[in-house]
C-alpha cells in the first residue's frame, strides 16, 4: 500500500479535547479507531509501540501512516507528566519528583537489583489518608487518587531510565497513598503491565502493599489474580499499632489477620507481613516474641524495615544489634524472615520525603 492511500484510512481530526492515551481501555481504543476510518489492528500497533518498543512520542511509531500519526498527536496526550526532579543514589537507585497535570507532584522510584534486573516502586495517591505516625507521604493528608493513567506513566517514566542491557522485572505498588483505596483505577494499570499486550511483566513479580483493608483484601483475591500481598504490620497489638497507624482503630489487627488468611486461602499466594523497625519503639524482644506469636501456624514471610529517618520526626534507625536480635527470635519460632535494606536514602527514596523537601515543608 502507497502512503497515499494509507493515509486515505483516517479523517481528519474531530477537534476534540485531548484526551490521556494511558487511560483508554482496549475497546475505548479500539472505538476511536473505528470512528476514524481505519483498521482495528492499529491500536495493537500503537499500544506496542508504547508498551513494548518503548515509544515517547507518536512521531517515533514509523510503521503507522502519517495521517494516522498527526490524528494520534491532535486528539491524545502521552505524556500528563513532567520529571521535576531526577536523583541517582550511589547504589543506582534513581528516584523521580512528577508534577502531574493538575500541578500536583507524586514520587516514583527505580530500584536495581542486579545488573539486568529492575523493580519500580510506585504511587497511587497523591498523599495519603491513613496517618502512619513515621511515614512522610500522609503528613499533609491525602489530596486525591491518581487515574489508571497516571499509574501506568510512573512505570513507563521509570522505564525510560534504563540501560539497553536492563530489564523492568518487578512491580512494587509501596509508593505514596494506599493502594486499595484506589482499586478501580490501580487494577486497570496493573492488568496493562501484566499482560502480554502491555509491559508483559509477570503477575507474580507484582507486589501491592496494603496497611490493612480488609474489605479491600477481599476484593483483591476475588479479582482471581496472582499479585503478592504485602501488609503493613509495623505492631504485634492492637495498643501499639493505633498509636503507629491510626487507621487501625477502626480495624483492629485480628480482622486484617483473617483477611490475609483469606487472601492465601483463595491466591495460594504467601503473605508478607512489612514490619518498619523504629528505635526503643517497636523493636524490643519482646515484641519480636509477640509478632511471632500472632503469626505462628500462618505461611507468611516477615520483611523486616529498618526505619529511614525523615526530617522533622522524632524516629529513628534502630541498632544493628537490635535488628539482628529481632531477626534471630522471629526465625527461632520457625518464621521465615527477611531484612530490606536501604537503598536511596541519600536521594530522599522514602515515601513522601523528596516531594516534602522540594516543597519546603
Amino acid at each position: 500500500m502507497t502512503v497515499a492511500l494509507a493515509c486515505r484510512e483516517f479523517e481528519p481530526s474531530t477537534g476534540l479535547a485531548v484526551r490521556h492515551l494511558l487511560e483508554q481501555s482496549t475497546d475505548q481504543f479500539q472505538a476511536w479507531f473505528a470512528e476514524a476510518g481505519g483498521p482495528l489492528y492499529r491500536a495493537a500497533q500503537v499500544r506496542r509501540w508504547l508498551f513494548q518498543r518503548g515509544a515517547s512520542g507518536f512521531d517515533e511509531m514509523t510503521d503507522l501512516p502519517k495521517a494516522l500519526r498527526s490524528r494520534l498527536a491532535d486528539e491524545f496526550h502521552i505524556w500528563t507528566s513532567r520529571v521535576v526532579e531526577c536523583r541517582r543514589s550511589d547504589d543506582q537507585t534513581q528516584k523521580l519528583l512528577l508534577e502531574l497535570a493538575d500541578g500536583q507532584r507524586i514520587e516514583c522510584v527505580l530500584l536495581r537489583d542486579d545488573r539486568r534486573h529492575c523493580t519500580v516502586c510506585i504511587s497511587t495517591q497523591v498523599g495519603c489518608a491513613m496517618g502512619c505516625v513515621f511515614c512522610a507521604s500522609g503528613l499533609e493528608g491525602v489530596v486525591r487518587n491518581l487515574t489508571t493513567g497516571e499509574i501506568l506513566e510512573e512505570i513507563l517514566q521509570l522505564r525510560r531510565l534504563l540501560a539497553e542491557s536492563e530489564r523492568l522485572s518487578h512491580v512494587v505498588v509501596m509508593g505514596m497513598g494506599e493502594p486499595l483505596a484506589n482499586l478501580d483505577r490501580l487494577l486497570p494499570a496493573l492488568d496493562l503491565a501484566s499482560s502480554p499486550a502491555g509491559l508483559g511483566i509477570s503477575a507474580r513479580r507484582i507486589t501491592i502493599s496494603t496497611v490493612g483493608l480488609p474489605a479491600a483484601i477481599r476484593r483483591l483475591a476475588a479479582q482471581d489474580c496472582q499479585y503478592h500481598l504485602a501488609v503493613s504490620l509495623h505492631a504485634p497489638d492492637d495498643e501499639l499499632r493505633n498509636r503507629l497507624v491510626p487507621t487501625n482503630r477502626k480495624i483492629g489487627i485480628e480482622a486484617i489477620l483473617a483477611a490475609a488468611d483469606d487472601y492465601f486461602t483463595a491466591t495460594g499466594r504467601r503473605v508478607t507481613y512489612e514490619y518498619v523497625l523504629l528505635d526503643a519503639l517497636n523493636d524490643h524482644a519482646e515484641h519480636a516474641r509477640r509478632l511471632a506469636a500472632i503469626l505462628k501456624g500462618r505461611p507468611a514471610l516477615v520483611n523486616l524495615i529498618p526505619y529511614n529517618p525523615v526530617a522533622g520526626l522524632p524516629y529513628g534507625t534502630p541498632t544493628p544489634e537490635a535488628t539482628a536480635r529481632f531477626v534471630a527470635i522471629l526465625r527461632q519460632t520457625g518464621l521465615t524472615v527477611q531484612v530490606r535494606y536501604r537503598k536511596g536514602d541519600r536521594i530522599e527514596a522514602a515515601c513522601g520525603q523528596l516531594r516534602r523537601s522540594l516543597a519546603g515543608c
